[in-house]
């Protein structure tokens, strides 16, 4: 992905753009730095990037995961951390280069991040079913297991006690270190995607039912607000606790009074889901991250966007195919794919000039070990196969999301439509 790369030095003191766009792909997390002049995004494309925050300059890109960057940190030290559907986390200076610390340990991807009040440990959410603490400082690490799935979101309480949410539609509380009592537990209706903690100890969580929920630190429920016609995939608690921004895969973002549940004010995107946000210190501003691949800021106050992220909508790579039913199956593909030579990268390798390419062989892409030694070319009957079997099963050891297309005459139209639009121009 080294288009990436020249792209970021390109910016480097170069004048503030429309937005900040750099990823290849969806936006999948965001941190503010605690001086609020740096931003950190974690993208599908595996990257992460520092931004110059007022500017909307890309100053450094971080290159290091083998999958998806799902959550990133600012640390009160001025490092950085980001944790990966690889199962690691990696410490970063502001300088950039090669991480100057890797934690490897979950066995799934991990989902979540988080900074301990004192700022002296890290904890992660992951999808083999754990959650930990990890100091920073180094040694062991403290392992909480419990959760029937994967864990989704964790968060630290004042006190340092630690709060878990998962796919199992539980809110977990852990006890101190060397407590031996079970932890809290708030069963709620459908699965918890987000936690944010205020600085009074209040929870909020919500997920797949579109609500949100403000929990007490013993776990019972004091009030839910319905958000949106969309499940809540990010929560973010203001600097003050007064407010919490909750972002949708709808697109929106809900600004809601803690005390009341009122929602004060919306912000209101293109419509693509909004996987991340954050406040910058003070609390006027949010910076958000979403499917659009673009970082944004905004007025809390007024649901604006502000300066130099202007809100911006993103040319349809499909549109010219406008009528072709083989470019409404590729849409699910068009996050991580381009089609065309000079697109570069993305989550996924080009499919520019795919027809007769043996598989893990275009170039400047880091492939999974397992697929470079497959004996395979992409044709007609290939990549028929690829989605009739599912990529689990025909490319083991893919980074490919598993999908399938049943219907014999939708994967046909992906193969001619794929033959059409990748084809050498």
């Amino acid at each position: 992905m080294l288009w990436l790369l020249s792209a970021a030095l390109l910016l480097l003191g170069a004048p503030a753009e429309a937005q900040m766009r750099g990823h290849g792909g969806p936006v999948r997390a965001v941190a503010v730095s605690p001086d609020g002049r740096t931003a950190i995004s974690g993208g599908f494309d595996q990257t992460a990037i520092l931004w110059d925050t007022d500017a909307g300059v890309a100053r450094k890109v971080l290159r290091f995961h083998d999958g998806a960057v799902n959550a990133v940190a600012a640390l009160p030290d001025g490092r950085f951390a980001t944790a990966s559907e690889d199962g690691r986390v990696a410490l970063w200076t502001s300088a950039g280069g090669e991480p100057v610390r890797v934690i490897s340990a979950h066995k799934g991807p991990i989902a979540g991040l988080a900074v301990s009040p004192d700022g002296a440990s890290l904890a992660t959410a992951s999808w083999d079913g754990t959650a930990r603490i990890w100091p920073l400082a180094g040694g062991a690490e403290r392992v909480f297991e419990g959760h029937k799935g994967p864990v989704n979101a964790v968060a630290f309480l004042p006190d340092g006690r630690l709060v878990t949410g998962g796919y199992d539609a539980t809110v977990r509380i852990w006890p101190q270190a060397g407590g031996a009592a079970a932890p809290v537990m708030a069963q709620l209706p459908s699965p918890v995607n987000a936690l944010a903690v205020a600085p009074d100890g209040e929870i909020a969580a919500a997920g797949a039912d579109f609500t949100l929920r403000f929990l007490t630190s013993a776990g019972t429920v004091r009030t839910e607000v319905e958000i949106a016609p969309a499940p809540v995939i990010a929560l973010a608690m203001s600097p003050d606790g007064a407010r919490i921004a909750a972002a949708t895969a709808g697109g929106a973002v809900a600004i809601v009074e803690r005390a009341t549940g009122r929602i004060l004010n919306r912000l209101v995107g293109p419509g693509m889901p909004v996987w991340s946000l954050a406040w910058r210190p003070g609390g006027a501003e949010i910076v958000t991250g979403g499917s659009d691949r673009l970082v944004r800021r905004w007025s809390a106050d007024t649901g604006e966007t502000l300066g130099p992220t202007a809100m911006s909508q993103l040319a349809d790579p499909l549109a010219e195919y406008a009528g072709d039913r083989g470019a409404e199956v590729f849409r699910a593909c068009v996050a991580c794919h381009t089609l065309k030579s000079g697109e570069g990268e993305r989550a996924g390798p080009s499919l520019a000039g795919v027809f007769g390419r043996r598989i893990a062989s275009a170039p400047n892409y880091r492939y999974s070990e397992p697929l470079r030694n497959m004996d395979i070319v992409w044709n007609e009957r290939t990549i028929a196969e690829l989605f009739d079997v599912g990529p689990a099963r025909y490319t083991p050891g893919t980074k490919m999301p598993e999908q399938r297309i049943t219907s014999a005459a939708d994967r046909e139209a992906l193969v001619q439509f794929l033959r059409k639009a990748t084809e050498p121009r």
